[in-house]
């Protein structure tokens, strides 16, 4: 029996190395990106790109910080995001363990009766009898042992498997801080927007005052004679017009900080009590030097890196689909030990084996491994369309955020401008009202330019720090990708999958 083994070793040997040689080709693990070769947006100057990662403590605003936190906290998308990450972790640790041999250890016990018989004339041994002729004697086997089985990586069907499960494990980290970078710019947002409500609450509410002043007086006036009941009317029907502009704006406050205590998880109370201590307003900070070479900078980006990988894990399925069209060889052992008891006698057999080694081949299986092969193609395909179309909205974003916070920026002095311009314009005519120089109408005429100055004034700074937000988002964060990769300019051969272990 041992000399079959060694036979059918010698001759398995041979077609093994022969088929080990055999190497299967996936496609393309990078393709070329349609990065342009400039921006066409203006570029900020000053700075550094590594600046990013401390975007938001540029700020100097420590609240915003500490809803940031507590939003990354709270929010749902990065747990679970975090979840996805652990389970391509344990994915990742079972493909790579498929590529070691499996060992199991066995126990096992059994206890029962054998009988023997003997002539006439001979005496039973010990043990109970329950006929003449016959001994019956308990029998107690213990076996212990290991088990072993290895797949041979013929046609690396085993290390694509690896690597797809390693590039899905890089691609989920890399969600993760997208997801992060996500909930960041989502709180920003809505923080700015606290911020700009509260600052157009306060354009709001002292020109209600202002109104309602001179409502006022024009009433004191009318009653004594010297105003027109005309002119206090339409001093009144001003004062409700901003009444009504002021519970309107309070409403939209209220509403905008539902969506802050949603996104941060904390009390509104507390939230309240937070805000309240802390600057309205803030100067945005300088941004940092952008990178003039787009690869460069949307290398930064998480979500792109993670469609890159996305690439890369559709190539080594498709060479796990190829391979399933191959044998498979498949080589077992074992090693244990038998120990016999039975009315006294004790004996202990120890066993080994090595093998069977068995090749598998498919023959027939209806073109199912075939179309697999193909659906793996087309998955791959389908990768490549979605990383080449991440890579355009992302200098989209870029330049659509380059654009937006030039255009705010160039505006704001002239913003400013205006709004000091037209103050000045309505102390003027509210001073020549108040000496009968001026008529009323003047005098709300100058009003309403002021207030649409101020409005717009606010409006304009939303704008910019949508702009900054948007820009540290499309930039990606701050985040950096790993040391070891670098972002692919130019399509690379496509990669042989390797035969060693």
């Amino acid at each position: 029996m041992r000399r079959l083994r060694r036979i059918a070793l010698v001759l398995s040997l041979p077609v093994s190395l022969g088929l080990a040689g055999c190497g299967l080709t996936r496609p393309p693990a990078t393709v070329q990106a349609p990065f342009p070769a400039q921006w066409h947006a203006p570029l900020p100057h000053g700075g550094s790109l590594t600046a990013l990662a401390d975007w938001w403590r540029q700020l100097d605003d420590p609240l915003l910080v500490e809803l940031i936190a507590a939003a990354e906290t709270a929010s749902p998308n990065l747990a679970s995001a975090a979840a996805r990450v652990a389970e391509a972790r344990s994915t990742r640790v079972q493909a790579g363990a498929a590529l070691l041999p499996s060992l199991d250890g066995t126990v096992s016990a059994s206890r029962g009766v054998s009988g023997s018989s003997f002539g006439s004339g001979g005496a039973p041994s010990s043990g109970s009898s329950t006929s003449a002729g016959t001994a019956i004697a308990p029998v107690t086997t213990l076996q212990a042992g290991l088990q072993s089985r290895w797949e041979i990586d013929l046609f690396g069907r085993l290390r694509a498997d690896r690597d797809a499960a390693q590039q899905r494990l890089d691609s989920a980290t890399a969600k993760w801080h997208d997801a992060r970078v996500a909930v960041a710019a989502e709180t920003a947002n809505a923080y700015f927007a606290e911020r700009a409500c509260q600052l157009q609450l306060n354009v709001s509410e002292s020109d209600a005052k202002s109104r309602g002043e001179t409502a006022r007086l024009n009433d004191l006036s009318a009653r004594a004679g010297f105003t027109a009941p005309a002119d206090a009317a339409l001093a009144r029907a001003s004062a409700s017009d901003a009444s009504g502009r002021l519970t309107q704006q309070r409403a939209l406050c209220a509403v905008q900080r539902k969506a802050l205590v949603a996104l941060s998880g904390l009390d509104e109370p507390t939230l309240a009590q937070k805000l309240a201590a802390s600057p309205t307003q803030r100067a945005l900070p300088v941004v940092g030097a952008i990178a003039s070479v787009p690869a460069q900078a949307l290398s930064q980006r998480p979500d792109v890196y993670a469609a890159e990988l996305g690439v890369a894990s559709a190539s080594a399925e498709v060479g796990s689909a190829e391979a399933e069209r191959y044998p498979k060889l498949t080589l077992s052992g074992s090693i244990g030990r038998m120990q016999i008891r039975t009315s006294g006698f004790r004996e202990s057999l120890d066993t080994w084996t090595v093998g069977p080694l068995s090749l598998t081949v498919p023959l027939l299986d209806g073109g199912a491994r075939a179309a697999n092969a193909e659906a793996a193609k087309a998955r791959y395909t389908e990768a490549v369309s979605l990383y080449r179309a991440n890579v355009r909205q992302a200098v989209r974003e870029v330049e659509e955020a380059l654009v937006n916070l030039d255009a705010t920026t160039a505006r704001s002095t002239d913003a400013d401008t205006a709004v000091k311009n037209y103050q000045a314009s309505f102390d003027a005519t509210q001073a020549r009202y108040s000496s009968g120089l001026a008529s009323l109408f003047e005098l709300e005429d100058s009003r309403r330019t002021l207030f649409a100055a101020q409005t717009a004034r606010v409006s304009l700074q939303r704008e910019s720090t949508e702009a900054w937000v948007s820009l540290y988002r499309s930039m990606g964060g701050g985040w950096s990708r790993p040391a070891e990769a670098s972002s692919p300019m130019t399509t690379t051969p496509a990669a042989k999958v390797a035969t060693s272990p």
